[in-house]
């Protein structure tokens, strides 16, 4: 009959992490929680509680064995296990699983790609980019991180690669120099071979020149040593900003860049002398009022339909065929004022900042949006967008190549991807 050997001495613990120390010519192991050993070494936990699973000390985690008091009093010269154990946690050697280090690389691909969006901007437009851009970027680089390296020294090393296959650059720092009137002609001779944006250049009552320039971060540690020793000591320098970076553009600024918004006419309605117009009379009339081309075309064929109806006595009023029409040829949006009882419509006016077109065409002023949507078309050519302001800002309209209005990105972006899997 056979029976259990239970061994005697052992206590056996899973899922744990294990940090290792040899001393004395032992092995000295305790248990603690996973991912929690990294933020005690960091200060970011303080209870030791949270961090060891027990203050038992191990010779083998795995196995159970437990180290003996005399070993312990012969290799850390105590048996208070409390500080043994605060010592294994400081010096000790630290068994990392897959998850974990999973979880560091993720952490720390993180960090590396908030510092390029703290540090770097776009050098067209001066903006920094967004995170999950930059994410992206690295991950098509193929860069590969040391998790030995800090994140600001991993993110300078990815910039050069990031230059290469992408349009980004430092932010320039925004410095505040003050020098002797004496020292100027030297300082402008330093801007200018650190090839410095100078702003303005304040000559003061008190013989003190006061230059405000952006220049690039590499530059500072120069010019720092400058107002130490060439300044005699009575420079400053004074750092307005570690990056300088331009804002969100408003609408005004966004019309000046060269794309005015263009007031286009959506007639509701097309009535002439009173009567229902017919197909002919309304396709004339919507092309007089600039609806029967571009992004509209659909709208004046809705409208031409629509009246043929009413003409021919389908038993619709005006009314009734300018609302059809609206609905037909815009997919339910109200281009402008109500139609009256007699038929007369109001036009609707929308400002249009690019009119419907291929999205490669888009100016240059949109080159952020053209490189986005570019997508569409390597998809499933024929796509159009048409760019409109709404309230402060502008929305891209896309419609597909057959013609229908779809809206949003995201819902062009679908429904390319489902015709581009569906002739694969």
């Amino acid at each position: 009959m056979s029976r259990v050997f239970q061994p005697v001495g052992q206590k056996r613990l899973t899922n744990i992490a294990v940090v290792r120390l040899k001393k004395n010519g032992e092995r000295f192991e305790i248990a603690c929680y996973k991912n929690k050993v990294g933020d005690w070494r960091s200060g970011i936990e303080k209870d030791l509680d949270e961090v060891l699973q027990t203050t038992t000390i191990f010779h083998n985690v795995g196995k159970g064995v437990v180290a003996k008091d005399k070993e312990l009093l012969a290799a850390f010269g105590s048996t208070d296990q409390k500080t043994i154990c605060l010592e294994i946690l400081a010096k000790g050697e630290l068994q990392v699983s897959d998850k974990e280090r999973k979880l560091e690389y993720e952490h720390l691909f993180k960090d590396v790609a908030g510092v390029l969006v703290e540090k770097c901007v776009n050098p067209a437009t001066h903006r920094p980019y967004t995170l999950s851009m930059l994410e992206r970027a690295l991950r098509d680089i193929h860069f590969n991180l040391d998790p030995k390296k800090s994140a600001k020294q991993q993110a300078l090393e990815a910039l050069p690669l990031l230059q290469k296959e992408f349009p980004i650059e430092r932010a320039r720092m925004h410095l505040k120099l003050c020098v002797g009137v004496e020292a100027q002609q030297e300082l402008e001779q330093l801007l200018q071979r650190e090839a410095a944006e100078v702003e303005s250049i304040d000559v003061g009552a008190g013989g003190v020149c006061t230059v405000v320039a952006q220049v690039e971060p590499g530059a500072f540690r120069n010019l720092h040593n400058f107002v130490q020793t060439s300044a005699r000591g009575s420079g400053r320098l004074e750092v307005l900003s570690l990056a300088v970076m331009a804002g969100g553009a408003t609408l005004e600024e966004f019309a000046n860049w060269g794309a005015q918004p263009v007031a286009v006419a959506v007639p509701a309605a097309v009535s002439l002398g009173g009567r229902p117009a017919s197909g002919g009379e309304a396709a004339a009339a919507a092309e007089s009022n600039g609806g029967a081309s571009g992004p509209y075309a659909t709208a004046a064929e809705g409208q031409r339909r629509a009246s043929g109806a009413a003409a021919s006595g389908s038993g619709r009023t005006g009314q009734a065929a300018a609302a059809a029409a609206g609905a037909a040829g815009t997919g339910g949006r109200r281009g402008g004022g109500e139609a009256d009882g007699g038929g007369a419509g109001a036009a609707g006016v929308q400002a249009v900042v690019y009119p419907r077109g291929p999205v490669r065409e888009l100016p240059e002023e949109h080159s952020s949006r053209r490189e986005r949507f570019a997508e569409l078309d390597t998809l499933q050519p024929g796509w159009t967008v048409e760019l409109r302001t709404k309230g402060d800002t502008v929305e891209a309209v896309f419609f597909h190549p057959s013609g229908e209005r779809v809206g949003a990105f995201a819902n062009a972006r679908r429904m390319a991807l489902q015709a581009s899997k569906a002739t694969a």
